[in-house]
């Protein structure tokens, strides 16, 4: 048995929440699957010996995946966002997700293919949009409204002033 956390994120999955918990442990840092617990009996989404919860960790963020069926949809008002630090990463991380199933949506926000919105967010464009030069601020926040995946280049651009 694994040390349990004082706070974990417990996200619902229909049936696949150890094949979630792989491909989050694949792409990135800092993550892993921590343990897979099988249903000691009958559910109403399962049968005893099915996967009912995978520990796992993302980005050294302490989860549960529970397999509970169906009930439950996955929406916007839970993201994960990661912090990048330039355009390779963030787009790697975009790619691997999109590429999985995923979908692209705007501002930087994607889902996987179980519909967990994440976050890619290139820490210049945060810098930017908090900058207390609100006027680099506002042009670097209007960029961001333009796009689906950050470009980086753009952020930088509109932060100088140039037509992004």
């Amino acid at each position: 048995m694994t040390d349990i956390a004082k706070n974990t994120i417990c996200l619902w999955y229909e049936q696949d929440a150890d094949e979630a918990a792989r491909f989050y442990a694949e792409v990135f840092p800092d993550s892993f699957v921590n343990a897979v617990h099988r249903a000691p009996g009958d559910y109403p989404a399962g049968k005893q010996g099915n996967v009912l919860t995978v520990e796992f960790t993302v980005m050294g963020i302490p989860c549960l995946g529970l397999n509970a069926g169906p009930g439950m949809q996955h929406n916007e008002s839970f993201s994960f966002q990661v912090a990048t630090q330039d355009q390779q990463e963030t787009d790697r991380y975009w790619e691997a997700i999109v590429s999985h199933g995923g979908q692209e949506s705007d501002c930087g926000w994607c889902k996987d293919k179980w519909g967990i919105s994440w976050q890619i967010t290139p820490v210049v464009l945060t810098k930017a949009y908090t900058s207390s030069d609100r006027q680099a601020a506002k042009r670097a926040f209007n960029a961001m409204m333009t796009m689906q995946k950050i470009d980086v280049a753009k952020i930088e651009a509109a932060v100088r002033g140039e037509s992004f």
